[in-house]
């Protein structure tokens, strides 16, 4: 897509290109992490199995290769033999080939998680294409292969010899001690060779990570006009709809909240309506809609209102006209200016009185003093 419009890839990859290219099997995965991991725990089975594998063995071979000569001519015998050290064979070499085989299993999805995709086993006739297999061989990846390739040869060699020469003296003395001590002792120089030329890989490993995390981002990013369409087929589902509205409410929700604190009073029904209003004289506007709800969301306008002190009126009545003739952000009514302008009065008073006290404390106007214009009265069963 993007070499026929002639865009760069500068996006993100969304959840859903993502979602799909799993789908296809095509995941994030690091060879060298794998092999690494791997041949560890082959290095580190083999230090903690080996010492066992050993007297398994030997005890197995002197178990069946000294036989009595009745024995050897007796076939069921010698099955019976056969399936003794099958057996051994088996428990003896168990937890060494168990570790391996979780390692292998294990090590893949270290870095991309578990997958499996049907799809990408099917066949393609792209792959068997000799033109593209040739644009895979001089592409940036087989560079990055073979580079890594290079690094591994000089890295693990490098390894090999400093290895080589660091056991020397034990390599030569193996000449001189007896058959059982010297077989052991060269196991003991193998099974950490390998531990150690083995963990030189880990460099390997670290460089490749990332760079495989890098590269599988930077494959997936689309263009902006790939992403417009999908947004486009994306949101014209009902259930992303219906997700996208729900979450423009929960949005709506908060900002809501976040506004009670600044209001100059919260009206009530009292429980199942609350509406919280401001007024701004530098505006000169009318009153404005802060905050409305009901039953839950009421609740948590009181409790914010009675949180930051803000005053709150019970007028029923009023409640029921604000909050079904208004939306949050717009001023009031006008048929709701003459009862409104009441309810500020008793506030602003208030307000006053409690800077300075001084007489008698206002009065709240009662639900019966402030009026509601039929048009814009709701019935109380609503």
């Amino acid at each position: 897509m993007a070499e026929e419009t002639g865009q760069d890839k500068t996006e993100d990859p969304t959840p859903k290109r993502l979602r799909e290219a799993r789908e296809k099997g095509d995941i994030p995965r690091s060879k060298e992490l794998s092999s690494t991991v791997l041949l560890l725990a082959a290095g580190i089975a083999a230090l903690i199995f080996g010492a066992q594998v050993a007297q398994a063995i030997a005890q197995m071979m002197r178990d069946n290769l000294i036989l009595d000569r009745a024995d050897v001519d007796d076939a069921a015998k010698m099955i019976e033999h056969l399936v003794a050290a099958m057996a051994d064979s088996f428990f003896s070499l168990f937890g060494f080939f168990l570790m391996v085989f979780l390692a292998a299993v294990l090590s893949p999805v270290a870095l991309g998680g578990w997958n499996f995709s049907g799809q990408a086993l099917q066949p393609k006739g792209s792959r068997l294409n000799p033109i593209s297999g040739i644009g895979r061989m001089f592409s940036k990846n087989a560079l990055v292969e073979l580079f890594k390739a290079i690094a591994k040869f000089l890295l693990v060699g490098t390894t090999a010899v400093f290895v080589l020469l660091f056991d020397q003296p034990d390599i030569a003395s193996l000449v001189v001690l007896p058959i059982g001590p010297g077989i052991a002792e060269a196991l003991r120089i193998v099974v950490w060779s390998f531990l150690v030329i083995s963990a030189s890989m880990i460099f390997i490993a670290l460089i490749d990570v990332p760079f495989q995390m890098y590269s599988y981002t930077e494959k997936m990013k689309m263009t902006l006009q790939e992403v417009r369409d999908e947004m486009k087929n994306t949101e014209g589902r009902p259930e992303v709809r219906g997700r996208i509205r729900q979450l423009q409410r929960e949005i709506s929700q908060r900002r809501m909240m976040q506004d009670v604190p600044e209001a100059d009073v919260v009206i009530t029904n009292p429980t199942h309506y609350a509406v919280a209003l401001k007024y701004s004289e530098a505006d000169g506007g009318a009153p404005l809609i802060l905050a409305k709800g009901s039953d839950f969301i009421a609740l948590k306008i009181r409790e914010i209102a009675e949180a930051y002190e803000v005053p709150i009126l019970e007028s029923p009545a009023l409640a029921r006209a604000l909050y079904y003739n208004s939306e949050i952000g717009e001023e009031v009514p006008v048929g709701l200016y003459k009862s409104v302008a009441q309810v500020l009065a008793y506030v602003y008073q208030l307000r006053v009185y409690n800077e300075k006290p001084s007489g008698d404390e206002p009065k709240a106007p009662t639900p019966d003093e402030i009026e509601i214009p039929d048009e814009l009265r709701i019935d109380e069963t609503q």
